[in-house]
């Protein structure tokens, strides 16, 4: 492998599915990269960032930028929202603080979200993935709106051997997650996570498929306490599976 790539786990996959950081390194290394694991990685500051908070928000972010700062090669992150927070809200955060600044862009200049790694930079769609079955795709708000990825999951899935990939009703439109958003404003989300469901059950598909954690967390417990069948997984354990 000539690849050495950085894998930025983020809080979800750390804490709620590590199974999902193993699917990326297994996809990675299929791919011809050899990927490392920087231990002191903690949370990417998002949370307190979205919520108004940023001079809690500022030593997380300097903490990620020095961890990251040890190492080299491309970052790679399985999570649109904190790709999108160190792409774009590290440089918001430091806007005012030069020293930092260039040194956020660094990073932000190196961090790639792993859809859009593999099939942008590394040129590939077919990851020799096998999913016998119906998948439909969500398109989570960070991965499309700021940073503009859209066709990266969908050229991968549509690789993957025996797996019929079909259209999900308003797939561009919020799960109602959110991160603070989904606690500040729990009506709301609710009523934007029932009006995903019902899309989700229209698609006919027992499996949806995101690039974010928090998706999958949200969408799984709206299909859980409605006692739907179908599941929401993130695509890289769609792409690891033989």
């Amino acid at each position: 492998m000539s690849i050495t790539a950085q894998l930025f786990a983020t809080c979800i996959v750390d804490t709620l599915y590590p199974q999902l950081g193993e699917a990326v390194v297994h996809v990675l290394n299929r791919a011809g990269v050899r990927v490392e694991f920087p231990a002191g990685q903690t949370c990417c500051g998002q949370p307190p960032f979205n919520a108004g908070v940023r001079r809690q928000a500022r030593p997380i972010a300097e903490h990620t930028i020095r961890i990251f700062e040890r190492t080299s090669g491309p970052v790679i992150i399985p999570s649109g929202s904190c790709t999108a927070m160190i792409r774009h809200g590290y440089l918001e955060l430091f806007a005012d603080d030069l020293h930092w600044l260039e040194r956020a862009r660094a990073l932000a200049e190196r961090s790639y979200e792993f859809s859009e790694y593999l099939v942008d930079v590394l040129g590939v769609t077919d990851v020799g993935a096998r999913y016998p079955g119906k998948i439909t795709y969500h398109a989570s708000c960070h991965l499309l709106r700021d940073l503009g990825i859209h066709h990266q999951p969908l050229a991968l899935l549509a690789a993957v051997r025996e797996a019929e990939l079909v259209e999900l009703p308003a797939a561009d439109e919020c799960c109602g997650f959110g991160g603070v958003f989904s606690v500040e404003y729990a009506q709301i989300s609710s009523a934007m996570l029932a009006r995903k469901l019902g899309n989700i059950q229209a698609s006919g598909a027992p499996v949806v498929v995101s690039c974010d954690g928090g998706c999958v967390t949200n969408i799984n417990g709206g299909l859980q306490r409605r006692q739907q069948v179908q599941r929401a997984v993130h695509i890289a354990e769609i792409l690891d599976s033989r």
